[in-house]
């Protein structure tokens, strides 16, 4: 009876040093984030990237949506010195493709790259802003890169949207009743269409400097 008490007080202290030790690193990475460490905010947004790539798809998540967030990797971070902290941003990039369903025995287009674009900005943006732990991100770019084909059927791929996420808008959008397009519009999310409604490619570094969110929708004619 004694040793069966001595054994439960010994993992009672062994858990409880493991717990503290967790917790004392888990603030001092928070501490160095908020601190402006770059490299400690690419290795915490690496640590999260990675996780969502082995995790089981949420239910309320679409398939196709699951895989572009599943595609997105880190291009670069950044800390800017301010007097009330940093500010701290990041910029990732994803992939996306046409979702076509076979109807009458015809696979037929149910979602551009543009719509797919959307989707899966809005639920990158709601994770990059509130899912990474020891982390809180003041803005992110997100670009989507989806598949062109030339005229000899090379494929190469190229940026169609570019959204500046800024955590100062988050507030005002509903993430629970508003559509990804609306999402996307409320950061300023930039794309071009062409003649039929087809996305064009866009420069994602064209115009992110500037004080406006770069929301400019281009419409060309060809």
């Amino acid at each position: 009876m004694e040793w069966g008490i001595l054994a439960v007080a010994v993992i009672f202290v062994v858990v409880g040093y493991i717990v503290l030790q967790g917790t004392r690193a888990s603030m001092a990475w928070r501490k160095a984030a908020s601190g402006g460490d770059v490299d400690v905010i690419r290795q915490i947004l690496e640590d999260a990237i990675a996780s969502w790539r082995s995790i089981k798809r949420p239910k309320e998540v679409a398939p196709d949506v699951w895989r572009g967030v599943q595609s997105v990797a880190l291009v670069d971070v950044a800390a800017d010195s301010a007097q009330t902290g940093a500010r701290l941003g990041a910029s990732v990039s994803c992939q996306v493709e046409s979702e076509y369903r076979l109807l009458d025995g015809r696979w037929v287009e149910v979602s551009s790259p543009l719509q797919e674009g959307f989707a899966v900005t809005a639920r990158l943006a709601d994770m990059l802003l509130y899912d990474v732990p020891n982390l809180r991100l003041d803005s992110v770019r997100i670009d989507v890169h989806t598949t062109f084909r030339d005229a000899d059927g090379t494929a190469e791929r190229a940026c169609i949207l570019t959204t500046n996420v800024r955590r100062e808008l988050a507030r005002e959008v509903d993430w629970e009743e508003w559509t990804p397009a609306e999402i996307v519009d409320a950061f300023g999310g930039r794309y071009r269409l062409g003649e039929r409604g087809v996305a064009l490619p866009v420069d994602p570094v064209e115009g992110a400097a500037g004080g406006e969110s770069g929301a400019l929708r281009v419409r060309l004619q060809l």
